[in-house]
């Protein structure tokens, strides 16, 4: 299975975020699964493809020609697909992968994040969703939404549509079972 992971491409974060990425994508690779990512060598994404990398796993990236540049894109990876715009990359992203996990980011993580989780509200997609809980990073996240169905801005059957999880065994264990 292919799994997109949307994060952090920043290279300033604590280090407990990288190390826990890391580890998942090497779980990945072990367990067989492959990456499908936005291709930056740094942050959350550079950490887990270099997890993927250490286990030999296959890692494709997917990035807007204007990323190509001296140490933004991830230089290991089994395929490189350019795109013209972040709209297309998104696209990419979504039909190449089977599954997501969305690991700590900013806005793009967080733009990223609300559309697969969209196109899953109004079933133009199925597959799973886990929001990677790395030192209760998602918390928040977590309680606008609860807070968002309480207020009846949706359906509180959307709550179910993705998962929190902070140990990457137990993600891995759920998108595997998914059905």
């Amino acid at each position: 299975m292919n799994i997109c992971i949307y994060g952090a491409s920043s290279a300033e974060l604590e280090q407990i975020y990288y190390e826990k990425t890391e580890e998942l994508g090497k779980m990945m690779a072990k367990r067989g699964h492959g990456l499908v990512f936005g291709g930056g060598a740094t942050g959350m994404m550079g950490a887990a493809a270099r997890g993927v990398d250490s286990e030999d796993g296959y890692i494709l990236g997917i990035a807007p020609r204007f990323f190509d540049k001296p140490g933004v894109l991830y230089e290991n990876c089994s395929e490189f697909i350019f795109t013209e715009t972040m709209r297309e990359r998104k696209k990419l992203l979504e039909e190449r992968s089977d599954a997501t996990i969305v690991t700590p980011g900013g806005i793009g993580t967080y733009e990223e994040f609300f559309e697969i989780l969209t196109l899953k509200s109004l079933h133009r997609l199925d597959r799973p969703i886990v929001l990677y809980n790395i030192n209760g990073y998602y918390d928040g996240m977590k309680a606008l939404l609860q807070h968002t169905a309480d207020e009846k801005f949706m359906d509180a059957s959307n709550m179910e549509l993705c998962a929190f999880m902070d140990d990457p065994e137990q993600i891995l264990a759920y998108i595997e079972n998914c059905k």
